[in-house]
């Protein structure tokens, strides 16, 4: 937790690369599972974000808050450079060691366009509905990837010697997740400041992240020789690595969903920006060098 308030910030999109060209698949050395937990959502993440743009695309024309506009374009840059960056070292990681993803990527389009994206309604009343419940979506997912930015700037994934390369892509993307963790609740609150409409949203949107998760990485693994070909096996492997700080915990994953229910909840209360921008203040600079 921040003991001072950083204060407003400005939120940019930071041009950064990463090589995966040579990442094993277990990049955590020795934790197949664990390594195959954490990439699934380097495969799910793109599919997820480009459902957050095109809510608040949608969205933008009806903000008057020109402080509330503006981080939403920052925002959009932001994850932008996301969906960018972990789609564009997909073939390098994935196809490179014997994984097809698109079957993957068809479900998780079919699940985040089809069924929760924009859609053509008679009526403006009706497609306003749609779109606020899109907002509702998006900022309880959000505050999941802010929950998980959390967990990457202090996990042990060096103290067992995880890829540097994997490493420094979720560390970046964790650290401006939490740069950005106010403002799709702000843009939710903004249009449907109603308590029920997050409890309701956050029902729906926790059994949905679990499905769509496990469905990932039982993908994953089944397509791994190495890795335990049970799913009670893996879960018990996951389960360990959570003890061990090289994945989220059980108790800590529901916390964070059950933290979000409270009704003085704000998103300030995940984690460190202080973190988030000290690491992201390394950033640049190391590209440039």
């Amino acid at each position: 937790m921040d003991a001072l308030d950083i204060g407003p910030l400005q939120l940019k999109a930071r041009e950064v690369e990463f090589d995966l060209s040579e990442t094993p698949l277990h990049w955590i050395p020795g934790e197949p599972a664990a390594s195959h937990c954490v990439s699934a959502y380097h495969l799910l993440f793109p599919e997820v974000e480009r459902f957050f743009i095109a809510a608040f695309r949608e969205a933008l024309p009806d903000i008057e808050d020109a402080r509330l506009r503006e981080d939403v374009l920052g925002f959009i840059g932001q994850e932008t450079m996301h969906a960018n960056a972990h789609e564009e070292s997909l073939d390098d990681f994935f196809h490179r060691n014997g994984i097809d993803p698109e079957p993957l990527l068809e479900q998780a389009r079919f699940v985040l366009d089809r069924l929760l994206g924009p859609r053509e309604f008679r009526s403006a009343s009706a497609a306003r509905r749609h779109l606020v419940f899109r907002l509702a979506v998006t900022a309880a997912l959000e505050n999941f990837t802010a929950f998980l930015g959390h967990f990457v700037l202090n996990c042990a994934w060096d103290d067992r010697g995880a890829d540097p390369n994997m490493v420094a892509l979720f560390r970046w993307h964790g650290a401006e997740e939490m740069e950005h963790r106010n403002v799709a609740y702000d843009v939710a609150m903004y249009f449907d400041p109603r308590y029920s409409r997050r409890v309701i949203t956050m029902l729906m949107t926790f059994p949905l992240t679990v499905w769509l998760s496990c469905r990932f990485i039982w993908y994953l693994v089944r397509h791994d020789p190495a890795a335990p070909q049970s799913r009670l096996r893996v879960l018990w492997h996951a389960i360990r690595a959570g003890r061990r700080g090289l994945l989220p915990s059980l108790t800590t994953i529901l916390g964070s969903a059950v933290d979000y229910l409270r009704p003085g909840f704000r998103p300030d209360d995940t984690g460190s920006m202080a973190q988030a921008l000290s690491y992201l203040a390394t950033i640049e600079p190391r590209r440039a060098s």
